[in-house]
């Protein structure tokens, strides 16, 4: 959160960093009990996510955000307002083409999907008051556990 001088503007801004690894073939990387969960997790997220990127690419109204918490935490990020940077990871070896060019595909496709760039920016007044409604939140929080407790009287 910063003040533009000049405007008098609130400017609010986030970074998330997400680091996706790679879709985890099991065959291949033989791997069994809790790597085997952490590698079905792996593709269940981006799985979901996939399905986020085909949506948003064909202009669907209903976009499956909320199939996982990946791309939920994504959502501003993934046909929002913000600006998206990624990067895709491929290797040399002859061993791994099969999973590089999938790669290559899956950001081809990712890089179908635009977003609306804004600045995220409040005039100083709406920013004060966005302020004075969090305080007002946070005493009402601090007051009901006072309200619920017992009194301490014993009949």
């Amino acid at each position: 959160e910063a003040t533009a001088k000049e405007s008098d503007q609130v400017i609010y801004g986030k970074i998330t960093l997400c680091d996706l690894a790679g879709s985890e073939r099991v065959k291949k990387s033989e791997v069994s009990g809790e790597a085997l969960k952490e590698a079905i997790e792996i593709n269940k997220s981006l799985t979901a996510l996939g399905d986020v990127i085909e949506a948003l690419s064909k202009g669907s109204k209903n976009v499956p955000y909320r199939n996982h918490k990946l791309t939920m935490l994504m959502q501003d990020s993934l046909g929002g307002s913000a600006k998206t940077l990624m990067f895709v990871n491929c290797s040399p070896a002859s061993s791994n083409s099969e999973e590089t060019l999938t790669s290559l595909k899956w950001a081809t496709r990712a890089k179908q999907v635009t977003n609306d760039v804004k600045r995220n920016a409040d005039c100083k007044e709406v920013a004060r008051l966005k302020q004075v409604i969090a305080m007002m939140s946070q005493a009402q929080s601090a007051e009901e556990p006072q309200r619920d407790a017992p009194s301490g009287m014993a009949f």
